[in-house]
């Protein structure tokens, strides 16, 4: 018997390495933008929107939750108008149809109904099936009445319910960059100033419910069955150009050259993970009026 093990022990060795490489991650992005960003405790830089009996900070992590009586929601103390914005998040297992975890950009108090967005935001799923990540880019009123909206959405290459992962977007001038664990996923290049947010906005979070579309364009809703719905927080990162700050502020660069431009390792991961992972864009949405998107 332990002859035949022996004999067998290098083919169980390859079977492992294979399982372990089919299973791995996208390529190294070979450079980490949160890595250069220190830490900042969620009272140094946010206060309360909204649902402050559903939330709650403890040893450097806020949890904000919904149930059937409210949802909960924070806001950044400062306005920018540029910068490097992330918080490692880790999301609720089991049945979460149409809740939407969210870490987002917008200026909707200072402009209602013309406002600027840009989001990440997680929706809700069922037990069989994973979250989706959206990402998604209002411009001057695409968010409001009839909506306009720039969504890429993902599937994520790891569990978001087991651990804590960073997510965040950088936006600079002439772009904007999403990243999942320092892994650019997306970018949204200036073309046009129509087309691109330019006026301050204040850094938001938020646990809701998105029935009429988070799950399936609507088709499963929330159950309070399975309330609270959880989201937790931790690891805030702000490097960012507030609005009323020096002209000579610049946001955190996008890549090791220390300009705007993703490194060829950055952009051979973003593509790997928009090849494996990503689930819908806009861009190809054959119901799309694409004279309304003309970044396409």
């Amino acid at each position: 018997m332990a002859s035949i093990l022996y004999l067998l022990l290098p083919l169980l060795i390859l079977m492992t390495i294979s399982s372990v490489s089919n299973g791995q991650g996208p390529p190294s992005p070979g450079y980490y933008p949160s890595s250069r960003i220190n830490s900042i405790g969620f009272d140094q830089a946010f206060r309360n929107l909204w649902g402050p009996q559903h939330q709650r900070a403890d040893q450097g992590t806020l949890t904000i939750w919904l149930d059937s009586s409210s949802g909960s929601g924070f806001k950044s103390l400062h306005s920018y108008r540029s910068g490097y914005f992330g918080a490692s998040i880790k999301l609720q297992p089991g049945y979460t149809a149409g809740v939407i975890t969210s870490l987002y950009l917008s200026n909707n108090q200072d402009h209602p109904g013309n406002h600027d967005e840009v989001d990440i935001e997680f929706l809700g799923t069922t037990p069989d099936k994973p979250y989706t990540l959206q990402t998604n880019v209002y411009i001057r009123g695409s968010g409001d009445g009839r909506l306009i909206g720039r969504e890429l959405r993902f599937h994520l290459w790891f569990d978001p319910t087991q651990d804590f992962h960073h997510y965040a977007v950088l936006w600079t001038p002439s772009e904007l960059i999403f990243f999942v664990d320092d892994v650019p996923i997306r970018r949204y290049p200036r073309k046009s100033d129509a087309t691109f947010p330019l006026r301050p906005m204040y850094l938001y979070g938020s646990i809701w419910d998105a029935s009429s579309w988070a799950t399936e364009e609507g088709r499963y809703k929330t159950d309070y069955k399975y309330q609270p719905f959880v989201g937790q927080y931790r690891n805030f990162k702000i490097a960012g150009c507030t609005a009323d700050g020096s002209s000579g502020c610049h946001p955190p660069p996008a890549s090791p050259s220390g300009s705007g431009v993703l490194s060829q390792q950055q952009v051979a991961a973003m593509q790997w993970v928009q090849r494996n992972y990503l689930v819908y864009n806009y861009c190809y949405d054959p119901k799309r009026d694409h004279t309304e998107i003309p970044e396409c």
